[in-house]
């Protein structure tokens, strides 16, 4: 596929990554390192800058067979059809390998469920996989069975037209009825594995949330993100002084009414469809954990 720049001094990596669909800007970085990018005609270099009108090539080469096992799990699909479906992950389950879980991921039970019936954008670890949520994190997740609907899939998450809304118990009784966290997100100084509020590295982020109902000393609330960053909602929650029930990695370090994750489902997902364009609305409802937490705080008054 070829594409023409059109801003002066671009980098070739971020340019396939703000022109491509479903490119991120690693991939980008990938595709050019494995020689499937060209400038003019002649290979290109990540940090090349471009001119108006470069004929900028690429290929996507064919995925790789995947070396993951696959394994018989439930697999609770809310939505199907030829192109995707939406799973409603349950809360502690990884979404594809990493290290210490290389065979017991929803990736793992989507091997065994559709075989190569999965979009193969996302690299062999992460076949059919638009989008992550936390391990500890509940709730809907879309999946792609082939490219066309992957990259489209990835286009609207890009460009934010994928609606995602969660529910959530904060500690803390929150004072307003609603509000926004638009403050960006990057990757902790001093620990790698965390997220933070910070101006360095960072991209931005924006939260919206709105109270459903006040507790005696937590509040349960919506949370529409209008930006996807990892940890996204547990670090703006966190940054307010309101961190998520259970979340012993933003929040308090020790366990609250039972819960030593954090209390966050992925509740509605709102896209339009790869195919057509029709729009496609579905919906969980709260899982059995989070119900009990509810019920826990009525009796507490």
């Amino acid at each position: 596929m070829t594409l023409f720049a059109d801003i002066p001094g671009e980098r070739l990596d971020a340019f396939l990554a703000r022109s491509a669909e479903g490119l991120s800007r690693s991939a980008a970085q990938k595709l050019i390192e494995d020689g499937l990018v060209s400038r003019n005609g002649k290979p290109g270099k990540k940090n090349d800058k471009l001119n108006v009108g470069d004929a900028v090539s690429y290929e996507i080469p064919e995925p790789k067979a995947v070396d993951i096992a696959p394994k018989e799990m439930p697999l609770d699909i809310v939505y199907e059809d030829d192109d995707l479906l939406v799973i409603n992950k349950p809360k502690g389950l990884v979404v594809h390998p990493a290290a210490g879980h290389q065979d017991d991921t929803l990736v793992n039970g989507l091997l065994y469920a559709l075989g190569d019936d999965l979009s193969g954008i996302n690299g062999e670890l992460r076949p059919g996989i638009v989008h992550r949520i936390d391990k500890d994190t509940s709730g809907l997740l879309a999946v792609a069975k082939n490219d066309l609907a992957h990259t489209v899939l990835a286009s609207q998450l890009k460009d934010h037209s994928m609606a995602r809304t969660y529910e959530a118990i904060v500690c803390g009784v929150l004072k307003e009825d609603s509000g926004t966290v638009d403050a960006p997100i990057g990757r902790h100084p001093s620990d790698r594995k965390k997220m933070c509020v910070t101006q360095r590295n960072s991209k931005p982020a924006v939260t919206h949330w709105e109270v459903i109902r006040r507790y005696r000393g937590y509040t349960h609330i919506r949370c529409k993100l209008e930006t996807g960053r990892t940890h996204q909602i547990r670090v703006h929650m966190a940054y307010i002084g309101h961190p998520i029930l259970g979340d012993t990695v933003y929040g308090h370090k020790k366990p609250e009414l039972g819960q030593s994750s954090q209390c966050l489902h992925a509740g509605v997902l709102c896209f339009a469809h790869p195919r057509d364009g029709h729009p496609v609305m579905v919906f969980a409802g709260l899982p059995q954990y989070f119900k009990d937490v509810l019920e826990k705080l009525e009796k507490m008054g």
